[in-house]
């Protein structure tokens, strides 16, 4: 029966990786499977990845934080326009 043991680890000097486990007996014979985890990222670094993008997301936030270049519908009037 194959009984998975779940662990983690980091790549020490000379790339040694050590797994201890006082669940398998001296002897037992394993397996092991070695899962290299990505690096960690922001998913929405694409969103500034040109510089087209950077500016109108940066004129979006400027125009967001003025009232006056907001546009205010209400729940009724967007039904109407887009029948809804």
């Amino acid at each position: 029966m194959i009984s998975p043991i779940k662990q983690h680890g980091i790549v020490g000097k000379n790339g040694i990786i050590e797994i201890q486990t006082t669940d398998l007996p001296e002897g037992t014979s394993v397996e092991v499977i070695i899962v290299v985890e990505p690096e960690a990222t922001d998913e929405t670094d694409y969103l500034l990845s040109t510089n087209a993008n950077r500016e109108h997301l940066l004129q979006a936030l400027e125009n967001a934080s003025n009232p006056d270049k907001l546009i205010v519908i209400t729940p009724d009037e967007w039904h109407e326009k887009y029948c809804i």
